[in-house]
């Protein structure tokens, strides 16, 4: 699968006559909104962990020096935290292009923290796309991700930026807090200052 995947996400715009459609944000969606929605809500998702084995390409680095950013690996029993954003389908077409760069639309059910249910999609890199960069230490993913800046900014920034919202919904994730450990020992950002 090529890593473009924009056209491959709008072949899937069959919602029908769905107002409103729940996404799960578990990357950067957490923190750069920049989309409409009409809620916003905390939300879990089961059987799935957070990983920065995708490549960026596009916002976090170049095709040169792709940038790492995080996708969902399937591993059963884990939870991962997250935002939960109703939206309008016509949102999709916005973002399918943001996440075009190996990220696919998948069903999933979320859950909110007063244990209701609701069904919607989230995006997921699959190890099939061509942008997937695959299991790393989390000290060579800081070293990687020191080194690599795109047109939406240095990698580092991507890393923190995920690393405070987690933090702000009381989510602790070891991959993440892990990796920004390890980038502030080497020097990412001058240490973190974000």
């Amino acid at each position: 699968m090529t890593a473009d995947t924009s056209e491959e996400n709008s072949c899937k715009d069959q919602f029908g006559d769905c107002e409103s459609v729940w996404l799960f944000g578990y990357g950067s969606l957490i923190y750069k909104v920049d989309f409409p929605y009409l809620e916003r809500k905390p939300a879990t998702i089961r059987n799935w962990v957070r990983r920065f084995w995708q490549g960026s390409h596009d916002h976090r680095g170049t095709e040169d020096n792709p940038g790492c950013v995080v996708t969902l690996i399937s591993k059963p029993g884990s939870v991962c935290g997250g935002v939960a954003y109703c939206v309008e389908p016509s949102v999709f077409r916005q973002l399918d292009i943001r996440e075009k760069n190996g990220y696919l639309r998948f069903p999933t059910q979320m859950t909110f923290r007063d244990e209701s249910h609701v069904d919607g999609l989230v995006y997921i890199a699959t190890s099939e796309n061509d942008a997937f960069l695959g299991e790393a230490s989390e000290y060579e993913i800081a070293k990687h991700i020191a080194a690599a800046e795109g047109q939406s900014g240095p990698n580092c920034e991507y890393l923190f930026e995920l690393a405070i919202a987690l933090r702000e919904l009381g989510e602790f994730d070891e991959h993440v807090f892990e990796i920004e450990r390890c980038l502030n020992e080497i020097g990412g950002l001058g240490n973190n200052t974000l």
